[in-house]
């Protein structure tokens, strides 16, 4: 990976080294204050966030960025298990790392997953949790069932399946299907050529490739022990306060399924749903300006 201290926007954060289930993860740091973790999805890396870690840091918060587990071979498993269960799990292990009693949990496309689930794991653990561009997973089914034009948005998620082809293909021509994925599913959108680079060189890392992959191979597992747990986790209710917020042009999540998986029921202590217009599947890095209010609005309400 490029050096973060190189590229705009990661100039003054500290990088530190977190711990959990005996895997060791790099993350990105800046502030001080009550914590605030934010988790990337795919493809993708910590430097998601370098838009959001400064406007925390400078409205009171401490913002810590990890690597999601098998980013970087130091946080590879030996039993390869991608399970989001196990996410959930390092989520658990960082608080504890961090000396934390509670965080707020943030969390873009798979680590918006990773944040239901830590929340159903833990809901002790989270002041609030955010939620970027993913809908509840409980109702996800019920939801794609009145919007059947979702399942040809996902038709990644069962490419991945083609092992071998699928791990070619990711990564031929220059990881040209990475760039048509940030192009589709973030539509208008030009992302910095820096990012895309500082993504290719990341997925390029030893092991890196077959991890990130290996989380939507995760989610065809019905029969391990590990699969039944995710499944429990992601169709528990959310006992903490909850922000959704999805881009109105998301060609990855469609936005509608904020509004068809959605219910009020299933978040006890509350559901908020922000809609940014103009933005995609990355709006956290296409309208900051839009979105970092919204979100400094929401820490600050539920600040613990």
């Amino acid at each position: 990976m490029p050096d973060l201290d190189d590229t705009p926007g990661m100039g003054d954060e500290s990088e530190i080294t977190l711990r959990a289930g005996g895997l060791t993860f790099s993350a990105t740091t800046l502030g001080e204050g009550p914590l605030v973790l934010c988790l990337h999805g795919f493809p993708d890396n910590r430097r998601s966030f370098r838009l959001q870690l400064p406007a925390l840091a400078d409205a009171g918060f401490r913002a810590v960025a990890p690597t999601l587990r098998g980013y970087e071979p130091s946080s590879q498993p030996a039993d390869g298990d991608y399970h989001i269960v196990r996410m959930a799990e390092d989520v658990a292990g960082w608080i504890d790392d961090l000396g934390a009693e509670r965080v707020h949990l943030v969390g873009h496309d798979w680590g918006a997953v990773i944040g239901y689930a830590a929340a159903a794991l833990v809901p002790e653990r989270l002041a609030s949790l955010t939620t970027l561009a993913i809908p509840y997973p409980g109702r996800l089914r019920q939801g794609i069932r009145k919007l059947p034009s979702q399942i040809r948005n996902s038709w990644y998620m069962l490419f991945f399946q083609l092992r071998g082809l699928a791990d070619r293909a990711v990564e031929a021509r220059d990881w040209a299907l990475i760039e048509k994925l940030w192009r589709d599913w973030s539509p208008g959108w030009s992302p910095p050529p820096a990012e895309l680079a500082a993504v290719k060189a990341t997925l390029a890392e030893p092991g890196v490739k077959t991890a990130a992959l290996a989380y939507y191979r995760a989610m065809f597992d019905v029969r391990s022990p590990a699969a039944r747990d995710t499944n429990r986790l992601l169709e528990s209710p959310i006992r903490v306060p909850t922000l959704a917020i999805t881009g109105a042009l998301d060609g990855c999540m469609d936005t509608r399924l904020h509004d068809l998986a959605i219910d009020a029921e299933d978040f006890p202590a509350g559901i908020r749903v922000e809609r940014i217009a103009g933005a995609g599947h990355f709006v956290h890095q296409e309208k900051p300006e839009e979105l970092n209010p919204i979100l400094l609005d929401w820490l600050q309400a539920e600040r613990c």
